[in-house]
């Protein structure tokens, strides 16, 4: 039996009050050519009694432990790519979709119109709405608000080497609805092209393994564009999703600290932490020259701010200098491949 054209994998922990109505909006496609896969990291909630009862044509892999959500994902990237004959990867997708997500009638069939015209495309991402949804008991949600308020419509670099999400926070008013070339796609929700991350893969890793969680999309988006891959935002591929870190993309440094304080402080901790080791693996020295004044700047205030105000401040500078060496490996992988010149990437970061 011919394995599908598309994989879509998800990764769960303990999320049970998502998970259902994701698996409905993913059942109601018009695009029907996929199979599904959960990747579960070690719940407690249900999930794997919940998928075999309700959806045993799912496949579904148990973790003994939390891997985190790069390592999770990677078991099942891993497990499509070798379902796939190697010289059909090109025309073959992989759907990264976090279990807070719903997807509108004809997202996948959306996405799925513009991957032959674009070959060398490695990434796809829709419009991603936010969504809200109130906790009537039973710890699933029972009312459910679809918003017009952008969560993301692409990932968006800035010259201080920081990356936000396109759009985050605007009503969404008609003012993305051009397809259109972006840096990268968020890892909410992303279509791969599989032949892009067979590229990129670094030994059994494809999202890198030490991220644990956070900032792995950016870090994969970064390190396509080395390798010579565009990302494409697709308008007509509409979906929600109930984010929970987020913030304005266009809010002012002071507004960035408050909106960081509010966060857990294992978030903070991740998110400092993979920021540094992303610059480390990613940043080309002709476009750290180039960019020098602004990133040194806001590396400074970060790394103050980190360790006056955040618990976990000490740690994450300890761990990023502690995963140096290995980030250098990873780096020399990636730039050994690189077929886009530091120019053409760094265009992005303006």
């Amino acid at each position: 039996m011919a394995y599908p054209r598309m994989s879509i994998h998800i990764v769960t922990w303990n999320s049970m009050r998502f998970l259902p109505d994701l698996l409905k909006t993913i059942m109601g496609q018009t695009y029907r050519d996929f199979n599904v896969l959960v990747i579960d990291n070690a719940s407690t909630d249900g999930v794997e009694a919940f998928v075999r009862e309700h959806h045993p044509e799912i496949g579904f892999i148990r973790n003994a432990r939390n891997l985190g959500f790069s390592a999770a994902h990677n078991q099942g990237i891993r497990y499509a790519i070798e379902h796939w004959p190697s010289a059909e990867l090109n025309d073959r997708f992989i759907l990264l979709t976090n279990p807070d997500v719903l997807l509108t009638p004809t997202f996948l069939e959306e996405l799925m119109s513009a991957v032959h015209v674009h070959p060398e495309v490695g990434s796809f991402g829709g419009k991603l709405l936010r969504a809200f949804g109130e906790n009537l008991g039973d710890e699933v949600f029972k009312e459910i608000v679809r918003s017009d308020r952008i969560d993301s419509v692409g990932l968006n670099p800035h010259r201080n080497r920081t990356v936000t999400d396109r759009g985050a926070g605007e009503l969404d008013k008609g003012q993305y609805e051009e397809q259109e070339k972006v840096f990268g796609i968020s890892g909410a929700l992303a279509l791969y092209r599989a032949s892009a991350l067979e590229q990129v893969r670094f030994g059994e890793e494809i999202l890198d393994h030490d991220f644990f969680a956070y900032k792995e999309d950016v870090d994969l988006a970064w390190r396509l564009q080395h390798l010579g891959w565009d990302a494409l935002y697709v308008p007509r591929a509409v979906a929600y999703h109930y984010r929970g870190m987020y913030g304005p993309e266009k809010a002012g440094i002071w507004k960035q600290l408050r909106n960081h304080r509010e966060k857990s402080s294992l978030r903070n901790f991740f998110s400092t932490r993979n920021h540094w080791l992303m610059l480390l693996k990613n940043y080309k020295a002709v476009n750290f020259l180039l960019s020098f004044p602004w990133v040194l700047t806001y590396e400074i205030g970060r790394l103050g701010y980190v360790l006056v105000f955040e618990r976990s401040g000490w740690k994450a500078t300890r761990e990023a200098i502690a995963l140096a060496p290995r980030m250098w490996r990873k780096r020399r992988a990636t730039m050994k491949l690189a077929k886009r010149p530091a120019r053409d990437v760094r265009k992005w970061f303006v």
